[in-house]
């Protein structure tokens, strides 16, 4: 599907299989949003999903569920997620197409 909103890099998506096996058994996938906030007006979320909420979008990728807060989508279209490990730290990383503008520690962004 090459209209997913977001795309998983193998990374991401073993990372997040990762975090799945931690989980509560509720859980049936992780959630992304955004919301507002950061150096840069707005900063991804990211939450174990228990359910399903009305007009979410849902990728179902590499063998992990992510769902997309609805009003996210907008800002997430074409986005890659990927999960970087580096010397001191771990983390997700959003590739956004649609950021104007990002601050130095990658936690915020402008569209």
């Amino acid at each position: 599907m090459s209209n997913q909103v977001i795309k998983l890099s193998d990374n991401a998506a073993e990372r997040i299989k990762h975090i799945m096996s931690k989980a509560e058994k509720s859980a049936i996938g992780v959630r992304v949003g955004v919301k507002s906030g950061g150096c840069a007006g707005m900063s991804y979320v990211m939450e174990y999903a228990r359910e399903i909420k009305p007009n979410e979008e849902i990728i179902e990728d590499k063998g992990v569920k992510v769902l997309i807060d609805p009003k996210a989508i907008m800002y997430l279209l074409g986005t890659e997620m990927d999960y970087k490990k580096e010397k001191f730290s771990s983390h997700f990383v959003f590739i956004n197409p649609n950021e104007t503008e990002r601050c130095g520690c990658g936690e915020s962004f402008k569209v």
